[in-house]
């Protein structure tokens, strides 16, 4: 416990189940935390010190909501569209806040993103240029399969796989109808290998702390492909560091971060890596869960304190950061469900005396639904499984068993879960 921040007030934006893990590290630094999103229900509201209701998009409500509750700082949870307000909410209430005005335009639009990362010789998914008005010279120079998607929105929400020209307007209209700023991007659509990086910033420092090959199922007809598993660290990691690593840190020090974490996801075709989505916050994915398990180290305690105190602390996390995991293979097991109504889930409460299963965040319960608009996107996930094992191998060997040993019931009987990380495919 921190002693120095114990009783101070911190208001978390989002409760949902992702940013449970975020109050629970708070609480247990003995802080008081509010907790605000607009729907009462939300999960990580039922870990609270006190549960507010403002809509962390709100900035006004926001910052009524600190000045009533005098709280000594604020942070994001888990989610990109409240990054925005974050930054907006801290700047008028005179918080400590990692992210400006520039980072924020960067980070939270696709599309600036890629814009900017072009000028350091980082390359986005090949794009093509196409209006609302779906003009045919620009039709024309389409080659299908591509990719819509919203510039503001995460998680696969707004995005839609295109095979010809007349699937291209209902998936415009869906990604402009989860686009904020009602802008969308047309790419090509990637079946490579996919990735992601992870970085730490502390008063400037870059430190790559994560590199991990992400796995996604393809069978969920035109809706986004959603992670199935993640494996760390990456079997291109020596090639990020020889193509990428440097360029990124000189965009990231000319755009201004000091402080903060940073994931940024890419597709690798032919040696060559290009970028697509980048997050400025916490993530779903939660590779803090695995750094702190491996490298010893604790994400959420540094954010919490930048928070409260303006500095992110952990002087020792520089010696202790590791991409490479100390020669250890940890990783992700998503477990994504169909539409239906959960009667049964077995298997998860004995994984949690599993010695190599970390953390396990659950979304979803027995008598929870699961609804058409949530598959082709992070909210048809169950859970997400943390694993660590000595090696590649044992790692394979225990998704095998922990995929063996869950089952998901709806209420007509049939299994509720999508195609499951082929481990011995994959991870071979």
């Amino acid at each position: 416990m921190k002693n120095n921040l114990e009783g101070k007030k911190l208001l978390i934006l989002g409760a949902n189940p992702e940013t449970s893990p975020l109050v629970e590290c708070a609480n247990k630094m003995g802080i008081k935390t509010l907790v605000t999103s607009n729907n009462p229900e939300d999960d990580a509201k039922k870990y609270a010190w006190k549960s507010c209701h403002v809509d962390g998009t709100d900035v006004q409500g926001i910052v009524t909501l600190a000045r009533q509750e005098k709280v000594d700082g604020i942070l994001v949870g888990v989610a990109d569209v409240l990054v925005p307000a974050y930054s907006k909410a801290c700047e008028e209430l005179g918080l400590s806040c990692y992210a400006t005005e520039k980072i924020v335009q960067v980070f939270s639009y696709k599309d600036v993103f890629k814009r900017t990362c072009e000028q350091y010789g980082i390359h986005g998914i090949p794009e093509y240029s196409l209006s609302a008005e779906l003009k045919e010279c620009d039709i024309a120079k389409i080659n299908f399969p591509v990719m819509v998607k919203p510039v503001d929105n995460c998680s696969g929400k707004g995005m839609t796989i295109c095979y010809d020209r007349e699937e291209l307007k209902p998936a415009i209209e869906k990604a402009l109808a989860a686009s904020r700023k009602k802008r969308f991007i047309v790419e090509r659509y990637m079946t490579c290998d996919d990735i992601f990086v992870y970085y730490t910033f502390k008063d400037g420092a870059c430190e790559l702390s994560a590199i991990a090959d992400r796995f996604t199922t393809k069978k969920q007809g035109k809706a986004s492909p959603v992670c199935v598993g993640a494996r760390y660290p990456s079997k291109y990691r020596e090639l990020y560091y020889k193509t990428m690593h440097e360029n990124a840190c000189r965009m990231f020090r000319d755009i201004g971060i000091k402080n903060g974490v940073l994931l940024i996801q890419g597709f690798v075709d032919q040696g060559q890596i290009y970028v697509y989505d980048p997050g400025f916050r916490l993530q779903g994915e939660a590779p803090h869960l695995l750094i702190d398990a491996v490298n010893g180290f604790d994400q959420r305690e540094m954010l919490i304190e930048f928070a409260l105190t303006g500095s992110m602390g952990n002087a020792a996390f520089e010696a202790k950061n590791d991409s490479n995991f100390g020669g250890k293979t940890a990783g992700s097991l998503w477990l994504l469900l169909k539409k239906g109504k959960i009667k049964r889930i077995e298997g998860i409460e004995q994984l949690k005396e599993d010695k190599c299963v970390v953390h396990i965040v659950q979304r979803f319960h027995e008598g929870d639904e699961v609804t058409d608009s949530m598959v082709g996107s992070e909210n048809q996930v169950l859970a997400r499984i943390y694993i660590v094992c000595d090696s590649e191998e044992l790692y394979r060997k225990k998704i095998n068993e922990i995929e063996a040993l869950i089952h998901v019931i709806d209420t007509d009987g049939n299994n509720m879960l999508v195609e499951l990380l082929d481990a011995d495919k994959y991870l071979a």
